[in-house]
């Protein structure tokens, strides 16, 4: 079973600063709930109930990892034991443990199933659109490149589906969404399940009604399981849609990865404070829990602790960059700033005497925080860092060149060209290369090479991204200009991207688009849109790819970044309006499920 301690531990005695001031408090690494008791001075009721709740808490965690253990032991019997059962009770199975999140534990078990599914010819005898779809959905999202053509038999004489119940749709919809470059079988199944169940949507109910309302917001492939696993075991639960055992095993294995996320956001934001961001810095915005968040949805495995610490603080920093080149340094200031970081170490104090104090804070600190993410490697790991701040130094050269297009009002002639720039400054090159820092064996010097040429599928994670920015935050300006009833005001965080495009801004996609073809707004919306889906077609092309020779953890790793954003920007920029994500943060990291 995989552990649930937090492997990394950057608050070493050696990682802090050497000038640090005698009463700056020391942080520990050790979980609140693991630290031994010191004998208080007074035994206050409070502290007798809080010693008792932490010792309820240890006692609670090792009688679940027990449980955990008996039930993972019976799920993986009963996933060996399926074999002999239907194909739709298969797909099923499956589906219900990638979904609930205990996938990890049995990756052995659900490989071997999908090896006898793929091998098989039941779905060529199979006239259940539902089923075919599952089937398809299934193996495309583990790598198996299935054709098209098994929809062909759902299609009447004129070319038109013949599914008309609501769940077919679904699966069929969220099936299609595997497509590639031209696969028109799956670009119609998309215009047809959308509009049908578009329609249906009002009649629908419960939890079928909340199913489809979510795939048309974000369709099943794009969306990070993690996020809605709360959601979700709750639900299977009420419908019986799994064995009780499975929801047993969800419930406890949520528990315990919860207990660990809260111990890696202990770290993260004793880390955080340390940088003194409010205090020093009041221009940059205060975002560690949601950063934290979007990088759980990288990889949310326990294994994956040091990762998820690395991600968490590299995209925080990314974040001060962006807001000090965007909301307060001068160009000559951001020019100097570039020119300092670009030395990483190398007394790049002499050239910072010009910089204000809380630019020079900013370096300071970011210096700091990379030699902390260093010692966590081990000596074979080394070789990681040089990638690491190059990726750094190229995201702060294009923030700097952004700044000069902001100053210079340069709207870039052509969408591809907006891109070249804009592609850059969304930190994707730099987080996809993060994503292998704080990976196991699995992430090699080639691996590292290969982000570096900006592959296909590392251009789509920062393309979309930006098309993506660009798309809600006109959203939000047409709600902002379109609702001044609703009294919002421009001083409001809110509206924060409304600011930026009333007051002097880096021109988006969408204008650079309107000036290339003479188009209307919307119509650059429209056909920003188009562009993003490609994209996607983009990543299911290398994902689908037999020749590739990145590993599925590494791809899976860059995907789910991708998907993250999709969820972030979702209806709005979640992360700069972060009050959005306050019920998934509750769902995901406060809220335990009660077990028996």
């Amino acid at each position: 079973m995989a552990s649930f301690s937090v492997h990394a531990q950057p608050w070493s005695s050696s990682c802090q600063p050497a000038a640090a001031a005698p009463s700056q408090r020391q942080c520990s690494t050790t979980p609140p709930w693991r630290r031994p008791w010191r004998q208080p001075r007074t035994r206050s009721p409070g502290t007798l109930r809080c010693r008792q709740a932490q010792q309820q808490l240890l006692l609670s965690t090792g009688e679940w990892i027990v449980q955990l253990e008996r039930l993972k032991e019976e799920v993986g019997n009963m996933i060996t034991s399926s074999v002999t059962s239907s194909l739709l009770e298969r797909l099923h199975l499956i589906d219900a443990l990638e979904r609930l999140c205990v996938n990890h534990l049995f990756e052995e078990e659900i490989n071997i199933l999908l090896m006898q599914i793929s091998s098989s010819n039941n779905v060529n005898d199979c006239d259940d659109v539902r089923t075919v779809a599952m089937w398809f959905y299934l193996l495309r999202k583990h790598g198996y490149k299935v054709s098209q053509d098994v929809f062909v038999k759902f299609k009447d004489e004129e070319g038109n589906f013949i599914a008309k119940n609501p769940m077919d749709l679904l699966a069929l919809y969220n099936a299609a969404h595997y497509r590639v470059h031209g696969e028109k079988i799956l670009d119609d199944a998309i215009l047809f399940t959308k509009r049908c169940l578009h329609s249906m949507l009002p009649s629908l109910e419960g939890s079928l009604a909340r199913e489809v309302k979510c795939a048309l917001e974000i369709p099943l492939p794009r969306r990070v399981g993690i996020y809605e696993a709360n959601y979700y075991i709750s639900t299977y639960e009420k419908e019986g849609k799994v064995h009780d055992m499975i929801v047993q095993l969800a419930k406890l294995n949520f528990n315990l990865m919860q207990l660990q996320y809260q111990e890696e956001l202990d770290i993260i934001t004793r880390w955080w404070k340390d940088l003194q961001i409010q205090s020093k810095l009041p221009f940059a915005r205060d975002r560690i829990v949601e950063c934290y968040l979007w990088m759980l949805g990288v990889y949310y495995e326990p294994n994956c602790s040091r990762g998820r610490i690395i991600l968490t603080k590299v995209i925080s920093i990314a974040t001060i960059f962006d807001d000090t080149f965007d909301s307060y340094g001068t160009i000559e200031e951001c020019e100097l700033f570039t020119k300092c970081l670009e030395r990483f170490y190398f007394i790049w104090e002499l050239v910072a005497d010009e910089l204000p104090d809380c630019m020079k804070h900013v370096l300071e600190k970011v210096f700091q925080s990379y030699q902390i993410i260093e010692q966590e490697l081990s000596e074979d790991e080394k070789y990681r860092m040089p990638y690491l701040r190059s990726f750094t130094e190229d995201l702060v050269r294009n923030y700097n060149r952004e700044v000069k297009m902001r100053e210079e009002s340069y709207v870039p002639k052509s969408v591809e060209e907006h891109l070249q720039i804009s592609s850059r400054t969304g930190a994707c090159h730099l987080l996809a290369c993060v994503s292998l820092v704080g990976m196991d064996v699995t992430a090699t010097k080639e691996s590292f090479d290969w982000v570096s040429t900006m592959p296909k599928m590392v251009l789509a994670l920062c393309t979309t991204l930006r098309l993506v920015d660009d798309l809600k935050t006109y959203e939000v300006i047409n709600i902002y200009l379109s609702s001044p009833s609703l009294g919002y005001s421009i001083k409001n965080d809110i509206f924060s991207d409304v600011r930026e495009q009333l007051t002097p801004h880096v021109a988006s996609s969408i204008d650079s688009y309107m000036k290339q073809h003479d188009v209307s707004i919307e119509m650059a919306r429209f056909k920003i849109e188009e562009l993003k889906e490609e994209q996607w077609k983009d990543f299911n092309d290398e994902w689908l790819d037999p020749d590739s020779a990145q590993p599925r953890k590494l791809l899976e790793a860059i995907f789910n970044l991708t998907r993250t954003m999709e969820f972030i920007y979702n209806q709005a920029d979640n992360f700069t309006y972060c009050h959005n994500l306050k019920d998934t943060i509750s769902s995901l990291l406060v809220e335990a499920f009660p077990v028996n």
